[in-house]
């Protein structure tokens, strides 16, 4: 099922960019360029969350020393549902988390990353970054 995480502006609660996954088993978020959803902030630590594909639906695991909080409350696990809004420590970016049927015109500017099977290859250095403005349709790049 179709994920998107969407940061939103830390002052309007608006869409500023999106990333945007189909069938990943996990998406990591974290300071370090190495993860699927990179946020550049003091606050979020170099492998802060991930957020795993399980049978009954989306589960959010923290690992930052900041901690991770939904509706002000810190969270270790927790099941995401549609239009849950997660904050990367206590005072940190935050991200809106779309499950299903997404539609674009919500999403701000949409970041696909293109993955490769092992992680660990050389390739992922030169992992190709595609970038739709919201409401454009999508197009393959090499």
């Amino acid at each position: 099922m179709a994920i998107a995480l969407t940061l939103l502006h830390p002052s309007q609660a608006t869409p500023v960019q999106s990333w945007t996954f189909d069938s990943e088993s996990a998406i990591s978020i974290g300071r370090s360029s190495q993860n699927d959803v990179v946020l550049y902030s003091a606050v979020v630590s170099r492998r802060h969350a991930e957020i795993r594909s399980q049978s009954e639906g989306w589960e959010l695991v923290n690992f930052g020393a900041n901690g991770t909080y939904v509706n002000g409350q810190s969270v270790k696990q927790l099941w995401v549902k549609d239009g849950t809004i997660l904050r990367f420590g206590e005072s940190g970016p935050q991200i809106r988390i779309r499950i299903g049927d997404i539609d674009p015109n919500y999403l701000g500017r949409i970041v696909r990353r293109s993955r490769f099977p092992d992680r660990d290859d050389l390739a992922k250095s030169q992992r190709t970054l595609h970038t739709v403005e919201a409401g454009d349709e999508a197009t393959e790049m090499d």
